[in-house]
């Protein structure tokens, strides 16, 4: 979870493995689900509550937009 300004530049970092941490440690290389606001300081307070959601609620999020869990990076790219 995260907020970024460029959504496609960031998740081909993740697919190419350049994120160290988190991402890097675990291979997560996968996005099933995004966001978009007007303004960064809208995205940011987003982000904030998301991170205070339990995982079951997270999983529910995802789920209601995209069951399959598709990566959805190749919609981005186009």
């Amino acid at each position: 979870m995260g907020v970024t300004s460029d959504l496609t530049r960031r998740v081909w970092q993740h697919h190419s493995g350049q994120v160290e941490g988190f991402t890097q440690d675990y291979g997560v290389r996968t996005l099933v689900f995004a966001e978009f606001h007007e303004t960064m300081e809208d995205a940011i307070l987003r982000e904030k509550r998301l991170k205070k959601w339990r995982r079951a609620w997270k999983l529910e999020l995802i789920e209601q937009h995209n069951p399959q869990w598709r990566d959805l990076y190749d919609q981005l790219a186009l």
